[in-house]
């Protein structure tokens, strides 16, 4: 089972988008947001990884992921 997020085609595309937008920008508010951005979505990632590894050793905390439409 797989957790209703985005998928990691989804995230890696995301990913490479704001790294294009951030070689393509001088500013440097820009260049820090955008960083921030990217590394928010390592965390989001990270977060998911976590929970499905935790989801597949406890068939409790799935079962539940499950009612709640977290899984899939």
């Amino acid at each position: 089972r797989r957790f209703c997020t985005m998928t990691d085609e989804t995230i890696e595309t995301v990913r490479t988008l704001l790294r294009g937008a951030l070689e393509n920008t001088d500013d440097t508010e820009v260049h820090y947001k955008l960083r921030t951005a990217l590394q928010l979505l390592d965390v989001y990632k990270n977060d998911i990884d976590q929970l499905q590894d935790a989801a597949e050793s406890d068939d409790d905390l799935e079962e539940r992921l499950s009612d709640l439409g977290y899984l899939q």
